[in-house]
């Protein structure tokens, strides 16, 4: 039964791996299923038993790379103590990313332009984009700025440009270049003035 266990998450595992390589440098409906399970060097049953569809891999698929989002910024704000540095630092992850030589633009935007409306895969897409806003909001509230939800919708615009910008100018820059823009942003955005804290934060 353990054995029989491992062997079903080895294939999961090479699955996975074989549909991000795929579907992220090639896009999800270019690469057929058959290919995938190819590359993987698995049984076409062990797709069908762990994902069931191709849309249940690809949705497993964008979760993987959600979690390594969530993970690389995680790691990456460890490095700033005050909130408004926090909110910059999510563009150094964003930069991070960018010194890939393998970078193809963002995944979430390339699965959610060939998928249909209200499929799961834009489901998955919509919560990776929404934690990131709530991020975004949560740190701007902590660093006490009058209008967190407004603000971070801006800052999400310029993270969006960003990696547009980063995947079709071939910038890896971007980053750099949208951090800079989000901290003249954050300079000029009102501060509520019950919080005495977060005036300090202001360089």
């Amino acid at each position: 039964m353990a054995a029989r266990t491992a062997a079903k998450a080895s294939a999961r595992e090479r699955l996975l791996e074989a549909a991000d390589e795929l579907f992220y440098s090639e896009g999800i409906q270019t690469v057929g299923i058959d290919r995938v399970i190819e590359h993987a060097g698995v049984a076409k049953a062990s797709l069908y038993n762990t994902f069931r569809s191709k849309e249940g891999l690809v949705c497993a698929y964008l979760e993987l790379r959600f979690a390594r989002r969530r993970d690389l910024v995680a790691r990456t704000l460890t490095r700033f103590r005050a909130p408004r540095e926090q909110v910059l630092g999510v563009f150094d992850a964003l930069g991070e990313t960018f010194t890939d030589p393998r970078y193809n633009g963002c995944a979430f935007a390339r699965a959610t332009s060939e998928a249909p409306e209200n499929s799961a895969v834009r489901k998955v897409a919509e919560d990776c984009r929404a934690w990131l806003r709530d991020l975004f909001a949560g740190l701007l509230t902590a660093a006490g700025y009058a209008d967190p939800d407004t603000l971070a919708r801006q800052l999400l615009l310029l993270y969006d440009g960003a990696a547009q910008s980063a995947s079709l100018d071939h910038d890896p820059s971007a980053a750099t270049t949208a951090r800079a823009a989000a901290s003249v942003l954050l300079d000029t955005a009102p501060l509520t003035t019950a919080t005495p804290t977060a005036q300090a934060l202001r360089p």
